[in-house]
């Protein structure tokens, strides 16, 4: 495992901004940015509530990490997300967006800053079923980064565009599945076990949650069957087109942990492989991104565990500084072929650490417009 998340050596780094960098995601991100060797946060907007405010005004009482506020970056001026769209734009090469508003302002909002030239990566769900948006797992689908060319020449943008990342509810099983894609999967069962970070809270600050489990998460369901439709998707007639197969059926449940998402998943293959082909099948796993050494990048991404009891929430949702996935507990399936259990890191590689890695992957493959950089 790294000592450290990130190497500092590089002297000059992109300006970055966080939309939302108040709220529990816009956090992640300043804890995940603060030290990166490649971009630098030079910008912090949320809503008019905390708008004019230094950053450590516009958090006090709020801030959840385990680590303070980086000295650096206590007394930014938080801007206005809707009305400091210039400055905002002036400021940054890049955008990082984890508002929390209504998925059609979210649209609009993401597009305002495209327009202006400015990529923007999303943590949000609002563009997620756009027909040129790339919806990216670095390891799964990097190649669908080549919609964005189209989606510039429909939009008339130059450099500004969109990406995202898919629910954080997927993270943890479509990595697996699609290690095991050779056996043609064809029907997925999915129980997910999620942490209240997902629903961007505290286990202090949600007493309902103590002793007790919720199983209902609205919208959770439909994200965790249609969106890694979208991730297997082909680009064709200038839009992804969702795959049609597996057949995914999930249900999503509330559990009283603070962070890590874990999955119990059952599936149904047209060519069933035996325990040692599925075991070899995700520890081979023929890794996109392994030559192009991408700071968030885990040494490794799937990491099996032949111990019964692995892999936990509280002791594997770290592995790899959260953004490796973690499968465990495989055996045969008396309804359907095989079932295991795996975990990931909700807020890391779910949601901030997946949107950083999708920027570096960004970078590497020359999508990034090379502004005046800021200095160390």
């Amino acid at each position: 495992m790294k000592k450290h998340l990130y190497n500092t050596n590089n002297t000059k780094k992109i300006p970055v901004g966080i939309l939302g960098a108040t709220g529990t995601v816009g956090q992640k991100f300043i804890y995940l940015l603060s030290r990166h060797p490649w971009f630098k946060i030079s910008c912090v907007a949320a809503s008019s509530r905390s708008a004019q405010k230094s950053y450590s005004e516009a958090v006090q009482g709020r801030w959840v990490e385990n680590i303070s506020i980086p000295k650096l970056l206590k007394n930014l001026t938080v801007y206005n997300i809707n009305t400091d769209i210039d400055t905002i734009s002036e400021k940054v090469n890049l955008l990082f967006s984890a508002v929390s508003m209504d998925k059609t302002a979210v649209r609009k909002l993401e597009e305002k800053y495209a327009e202006k030239g400015i990529p923007v990566v999303s943590c949000n769900s609002a563009h997620r079923w756009t027909e040129d948006v790339p919806m990216i797992i670095p390891e799964v689908n990097p190649h669908h980064l080549d919609i964005i060319e189209i989606q510039q020449k429909n939009r008339h943008w130059e450099q500004g565009f969109i990406s995202v990342k898919p629910n954080c509810s997927i993270q943890s099983y479509v990595p697996v599945l699609h290690a095991l894609q050779a056996f043609q999967i064809e029907k997925v069962l999915v129980s997910t076990y999620q942490a209240v970070s997902g629903a961007g809270k505290t286990l202090k600050a949600w007493p309902e949650m103590d002793d007790n489990v919720i199983p209902y998460i609205s919208g959770e369901e439909e994200k965790s069957e249609q969106e890694p439709m979208k991730i297997w998707g082909t680009i064709k007639n200038n839009k992804i087109i969702k795959s049609k197969t597996p057949v995914i059926s999930s249900t999503c449940i509330r559990v009283p942990v603070s962070d890590g998402h874990l999955v119990s998943v059952s599936v149904k293959f047209k060519k069933n492989p035996g325990y040692k082909e599925i075991v070899d099948a995700i520890d081979s796993f023929d890794n996109p991104l392994e030559n192009l050494k991408l700071p968030s990048s885990p040494e490794k991404f799937l990491y099996y565990f032949e111990n019964d009891s692995r892999p936990q929430t509280k002791l594997d949702r770290n592995l790899d500084n959260g953004m490796a996935v973690s499968i465990g507990r495989l055996r045969k399936d008396p309804v359907l072929d095989w079932k295991f259990v795996a975990l990931s890191h909700n807020t890391i590689r779910g949601a901030a650490g997946g949107a950083v890695l999708i920027a570096e992957l960004l970078y590497k493959k020359n999508y990034l417009s090379s502004k005046v950089l800021h200095e160390n």
